[in-house]
């Protein structure tokens, strides 16, 4: 703000101006110092009222609620094919051909792989001459045996040379029993020459190559057959948690799932597996060493994804909670002297509450104590709550992810 300026000498005197006149001459300047006083000093209180006057920071609440939830347990675990047969060597001999393609769905009896069957040819065929040498001696046997009957009968032979054609016939009739046994066991050492696949399943790599000597007194292991459409995953729970679940279950405190234990299983990447599995069984026996007990689930497997061997994670709903508390995992604030969350009071203004959680659900904890239905909870909008204690505007919390018509605060961001 600029004055006027006077050119004048203080104290001087304008020629022909009184005093009186000097005092009117004043006046102007006195008058506009005021109205820039005053100008400003209401400046300030609109200032200073404009501060004080902020509305309530919108905050994102959760109404608290009951309802029934599934308690899970993540445990780790692997998975097993639900059958496997080691394809081995049953002939010995040098391989000839590898019939089929690795890694490929083979079926039951496919040939896979043919060991030279040239010895085993042989030897059949010889097997199958003794069969008829034996068959020869075996006719010419009986029918002395049938001639030299009616001899014995009329004392024209002794009963001795009688009985003697008879054992010679029966011996015969043994040969020719040993000789038909020889040729079917060459018959089946020729089919072993011709590998074929035990069960339905997938095979793995050839572990033997065309040229390779085999052998059938050591089980040359040949290649790998596994049934993957279904597969097992087995997983260890601690045998003092089984027997807490029980406890729970038999007091009355949690209720069985009533379409039994349900699976899921969590690959390497997080990501929960398409394929709900069935608990198959609990072992009986607790490791002596781990303090653990056996489980197994079967899981479908149709689209091969779950490989033998791979490492997963279990998902285990053994029981669920009848009346359980759900919030945001970040409604909580978890720390060493336990765990709290803000509650809205009557008069919109926060308060600490401790509570007491359970299980994880999700992206929920399961909250077993410090909570009553109808209250309201704060999980978004934290960073707005500039002042501790101060009222807050609630407003119904919407997750993130949610339709983009939230209202404000309401998204799962900003703890």
């Amino acid at each position: 703000m600029s004055f006027p300026q006077s050119h004048e000498q203080p104290g001087a005197e304008r020629p022909g101006l009184k005093a009186g006149a000097r005092v009117l001459y004043l006046l102007p300047l006195v008058v506009s110092l005021a109205a820039v006083l005053t100008a400003c000093g209401k400046d300030e209180k609109a200032a200073a009222g404009h501060g004080g006057g902020m509305p309530p920071a919108q905050v994102g609440v959760v109404t608290v609620g009951t309802q029934a939830v599934a308690l899970q347990t993540e445990l780790p675990g692997r998975v097993e094919s639900l059958r496997t047969a080691e394809v081995r060597a049953r002939a010995t001999g040098i391989v000839l051909k590898r019939l089929f393609t690795e890694g490929a769905e083979v079926k039951a009896g496919q040939a896979l792989f043919l060991i030279d069957p040239a010895p085993y040819q042989a030897a059949l065929d010889s097997a199958n001459a003794s069969v008829t040498k034996a068959q020869a001696n075996l006719a010419q046997a009986a029918a002395q045996a049938e001639r030299n009957k009616p001899l014995a009968d009329a004392k024209a032979i002794s009963q001795q040379d009688y009985i003697t054609s008879v054992a010679t016939a029966k011996s015969a009739e043994a040969d020719v029993a040993a000789a038909k046994a020889a040729a079917v066991q060459a018959k089946l050492n020729l089919d072993y020459a011709h590998v074929t696949a035990p069960i339905s399943g997938r095979i793995g790599r050839a572990l033997v190559t065309e040229g390779a000597l085999v052998s059938a007194s050591e089980a040359t292991q040949l290649a790998l057959v596994q049934q993957v459409s279904s597969v097992y995953v087995n997983f260890t729970q601690s045998a003092n948690e089984v027997q807490n679940l029980r406890r729970a279950l038999a007091n009355g405190q949690l209720r069985s799932n009533g379409n039994g234990a349900q699976v899921q299983v969590v690959l390497d990447d997080g990501t929960v597996y398409s394929r709900p599995g069935k608990l198959l069984f609990t072992d009986l026996t607790v490791d002596t060493t781990s303090g653990q007990v056996t489980l197994r689930a079967e899981v479908p497997n149709p689209e091969g994804t779950l490989l033998p061997g791979q490492y997963v994670r279990v998902r285990l709903a053994q029981a669920e909670l009848p009346s359980a508390v759900l919030l945001p995992q970040q409604a909580v604030t978890r720390g060493n002297d336990g765990d709290t969350v803000l509650v809205v009071g009557a008069d919109n203004k926060p308060q600490p509450r401790k509570i007491r959680i359970g299980n994880a659900v999700g992206n929920q904890w399961v909250v077993t104590d410090g909570l009553k239905a109808g209250e309201k909870v704060i999980a978004d909008g934290f960073q707005k709550m500039m002042v501790p204690g101060a009222p807050v505007n609630p407003v119904p919390f919407t997750p993130a992810g949610a339709a983009s018509g939230a209202p404000a605060g309401a998204s799962a961001a900003g703890h």
